[in-house]
């Protein structure tokens, strides 16, 4: 396979949810003038704007962004279509003598985009429509049971309630007659089509107790900006509860609580408290990537001087 190299410079800013991404992406847009192309599984769905901290069109004051607002709620999107979009926005951008500015909090999709990505079997929608009727009227114990038999590797790895992966595995064993296990150890697992020559890599950090406060806060200004009317509109415009962009955090919590499985406070509580524990997943997922120079999010001047360096930018 052709490995086609993009020497020409990519900076990159991530960390979890509510650390401060924003604010600080935009200030490196305005320094060193980047576009930013978003690294957020959520921000590309229409119509889904303060359950997802979208920054709004003011806060961006010009600044060009990519991969935000470019799918339908109910439009399928994944990992190796952030890559194909990512890789076409990036190219854009160098072109126009810009320095692209990869922000978000998805690292799966940066690491599909740096690393490459699993290409397994496609889907099969009628399969997995079958597991779909099965995982609602067995059970997701009874799958995960019937994963361990046909794939015990992966049914090791996924958590019973982790109804996404388990419905996959078993798509792909019965799509295939070969386990999903099998397909992530072969040479399959890793089809690398780019390589960044020219690529700084930032990661913000914070106190575990400042970033949970922050979270916290969060979940209280998203309240009060009108999120329970967000969520009744995309439920009227036919956006169901099962969808996955609708099963998300914020999104799952408000229309349990519109539906009347929470109490309003209830559903507060365990919003606050599942933000917290993503972001948990965010860092531990993170600090996996050796490339990333970790920096204390409230240090503005490191991380400037730090772009600046590699940028060869005073």
């Amino acid at each position: 396979m052709n490995i086609q190299i993009i020497d020409q410079p990519v900076l990159v800013l991530v960390g979890p949810t509510a650390i401060g991404k924003t604010a600080l992406s935009l200030e490196l847009a305005r320094r060193f003038d980047c576009e930013i192309v978003s690294v957020d599984s959520m921000q590309v769905y229409k119509f889904m704007d303060i359950g997802t901290a979208k920054v709004t069109l003011e806060e961006r004051g010009g600044i060009t962004h990519h991969l935000i607002d470019i799918v339908e709620p109910d439009e399928s999107y994944d990992a190796a279509r952030f890559t194909e979009d990512a890789l076409l926005a990036i190219r854009a951008i160098h072109k126009r003598g810009k320095i692209p500015l990869l922000t978000g909090g998805t690292g799966l999709y940066l690491r599909a985009l740096i690393s490459g990505i699993f290409e397994g079997p496609p889907a099969d929608s009628v399969i997995r429509k079958k597991l779909k009727h099965r995982l609602k009227k067995e059970g997701h114990h009874a799958l995960h049971e019937e994963l361990v038999l046909c794939d015990g590797v992966s049914a090791n790895k996924i958590h019973p309630n982790d109804k996404q992966r388990l419905l996959r595995a078993l798509e792909i064993y019965h799509s295939t007659g070969r386990p999903w296990s099998t397909y992530l150890n072969s040479k399959e697992s890793n089809k690398q089509r780019v390589q960044f020559s020219n690529l700084l890599q930032i990661g913000l950090i914070c106190d575990r107790p400042v970033l949970y406060d922050r979270i916290n806060l969060r979940t209280e200004i998203m309240l009060g900006c009108d999120f329970e009317k967000e969520v009744r509109g995309l439920l009227d415009k036919g956006y169901g509860r099962e969808l996955k962009s609708m099963s998300s955090i914020g999104y799952r919590h408000m229309i349990k609580y519109i539906f009347g499985d929470y109490r309003y406070e209830e559903m507060k509580r365990l919003l606050a408290r599942d933000t917290r524990h993503y972001a948990k997943r965010q860092l531990t997922w993170f600090g996996k990537n050796d490339d990333l120079h970790w920096i204390e999010v409230k240090n503005i001047s490191k991380v400037m001087k730090t772009a600046g360096r590699f940028l060869d930018i005073g």
